[in-house]
């Protein structure tokens, strides 16, 4: 640390009127070769074809330290761009010197897509949309690619390469646009990366950059550690401001319990401070290794609101052949469909699932009524089904290809019908005398529904978009004051949030299931938590178990449930009235 505040402080930029500074830095003794260290060997690599960047060819180099002896993986530090930072040197030195671990490093170019012609055409460079984008296709590139081939290599003398593979057992690091492709590897893959370099990272308008320093603060704490470098004299341009973004991440950082460090000067868009600060940063990363690196304390409100410490989510099964609809009974124990199969599941309150032996003729979305009569959507017939305590099946409604059920204390089902996503979905009311009424068309793909607390207002969520839709309900049942009041976050490969069940609980949160995972937003539309899912987009949730404080959700051929301190509402109790939003 002591090295870091040097290579900081002592830093005294020479101002020239209306220009960047010149940069003068203190040279770290371990960027410079040092006699009697022994010097690792570089060696470049090509990959010629990536999968995950369809026909993008990539050049890489393998630094290996004297040290490593090919008996017992290494860590790892990738870093994009090619070498940057004199990291071989600074490597020799600190391996040497035992202030980082035995490592191994990887410099991937950016790839390209070669021109047949090379006389007449040129290649298409793939820097900025590799690097430049959130979502998880680098961190697969690096994983799935990168570096199996990288261990297919060996040393000169022949020695086998064999990488550590957990993430407190790598780096990833870069400049610039470099920079957030390791943050974003980091982030979307924190298992397998933990430690992340960023100089004079890219964290703005490009390629959605500028939505991290609002995403960091709405997941929960994630054993990472950061270390942030840039100068107040970086680009200030049309996606943004550089310097301002770098300060947003940190704080971002520090809000989420992320361990972050950083070192700030008054350079511009260059590499020069980077580099002279890489080796503290590198001590600083590795410090107390192999110490895993833990998390902190989130600041987010509503994340200390609902999250138990040291509750995560639980499998509760598997092996279904897609798992949808989930509902609560009064007693709290929780019902699914398995769609393909036609098949409906009980979770009891002891965790054990029974196989109901019901037809459920490809049901997807399920509700009790106040009486314990379960009611589905039956996509296999058209039509809404109802079974009493004991399974006996009653058809409720011909002619709907429903999605999904809500159904309310006074006996009203609101069934959404979505008809694919590029066709006007509608919402259907039966009132309890089995009278059907279209109370809405018009949204894109209607899926997941339900009412607030205290029953005077319809959620829907309208997957091909990022809303969720809120109508008021009137007296006779139909809709009104439509509005598009929940706004979503969207995955990176997706233009959707492909929102689907929704559910509430007492102070009248709405949580809804999307790409991302579980969102979690306040009475007045705005998501304030995100909460990943283990196997990836989740399908549909309900609170469950005797409390009502246990989520269960929907996932694939997966159920999961985590517990919270909060407690979900059901549609068949009596309307409940919450406390005024924080506006």
């Amino acid at each position: 640390m002591k090295a870091l505040l040097y290579a900081c402080l002592l830093f005294v930029p020479i101002v020239t009127f209306g220009q960047a500074p010149v940069e003068h830095y203190p040279v770290d003794p371990a960027s410079v070769a040092q006699a009697g260290v022994p010097k690792g060997e570089v060696l470049k690599f090509t990959l010629p074809n990536s999968k995950i960047f369809l026909g993008q060819m990539h050049e890489y180099w393998v630094y290996i330290p004297v040290q490593y002896d090919g008996t017992k993986p290494a860590c790892v530090y990738i870093n994009q761009d090619g070498i940057q930072n004199k990291t071989p040197t600074v490597f020799d030195n600190l391996i040497n010197s035992k202030e980082m671990p035995v490592t191994i490093g990887v410099f991937v170019s950016p790839g390209r897509i070669v021109a047949a012609d090379q006389k007449t055409a040129l290649d298409r460079y793939n820097r900025s949309f590799e690097y430049d984008g959130l979502g998880d296709a680098f961190a697969r590139f690096i994983l799935q690619e990168l570096l199996p081939d990288v261990e297919k290599q060996k040393a000169t003398n022949g020695r086998a390469i064999h990488l550590l593979k957990t993430g407190n057992d790598r780096a990833i690091g870069g400049n610039s646009s470099g920079a957030i492709a390791a943050f974003t590897a980091a982030w979307e893959k924190p298992g397998e990366f933990a430690r992340v370099f960023s100089g004079i990272g890219t964290y703005v308008g490009l390629r959605g950059g500028e939505r991290y320093s609002s995403l960091i603060r709405k997941y929960e704490p994630r054993a990472m550690r950061v270390f942030l470098q840039d100068g107040s004299n970086d680009q200030n341009s049309y996606p943004g401001d550089w310097f301002f973004a770098n300060q947003m991440m940190e704080r971002s950082l520090q809000f989420a319990g992320t361990d972050v460090q950083h070192a700030w000067g008054e350079g511009n868009h260059n590499g020069k401070q980077a580099e002279a600060v890489f080796p503290a940063a590198m001590r600083w990363l590795w410090k107390d290794y192999p110490k895993p690196i833990t998390t902190g304390e989130s600041k987010n409100v509503m994340l200390h609101d609902i999250v138990i410490p040291n509750e995560g989510w639980e499998l509760v099964g598997q092996g279904y052949g897609f798992s949808e609809g989930i509902i609560a009974n009064a007693a709290g124990e929780v019902y699914f469909q398995d769609i393909p199969n036609s098949k409906t599941y009980k979770i009891g309150l002891d965790g054990k699932v029974t196989d109901l032996k019901i037809d459920a003729k490809k049901a997807s979305g399920t509700s009790f009524d106040d009486k314990g009569t379960r009611y589905t959507v039956a996509t296999g017939t058209n039509q809404i089904l109802s079974y009493d305590a004991k399974g006996k099946e009653k058809v409720v409604a011909d002619g709907i290809a429903g999605n999904d059920i809500a159904v309310a204390k006074n006996g009203n089902m609101y069934v959404t019908a979505p008809d694919g996503t590029d066709k006007p979905s509608k919402i259907y009311l039966i009132k309890p005398d089995g009278k059907k009424v279209v109370v809405d068309e018009g949204l894109k793909f209607a899926n997941g529904l339900t009412l607030t607390p205290d029953q005077t207002q319809l959620y829907v969520s309208e997957s091909a978009s990022h809303f969720v839709h809120l109508f008021s309900i009137k007296e006779d049942g139909t809709l009104a004051n439509k509005q598009r009041y929940d706004w979503l976050y969207t995955p990176d490969n997706g233009d959707f949030a492909w929102a689907d069940g929704l559910k509430v609980d007492t102070a009248g949160r709405l949580y809804v299931a999307t790409s991302l995972g579980i969102q979690v937003a306040d009475q007045a539309g705005r998501v304030n938590i995100i909460f990943p899912v283990p196997s990836g987009q989740p399908a549909n949730l309900c609170f469950g178990g005797s409390n009502f404080d246990i989520m269960y959700v929907t996932c694939k051929d997966k159920v999961y449930r985590r517990k919270f301190k909060t407690r979900g509402i059901n549609t068949f109790e009596v309307p409940y009235k919450p406390m005024k939003p924080r506006l």
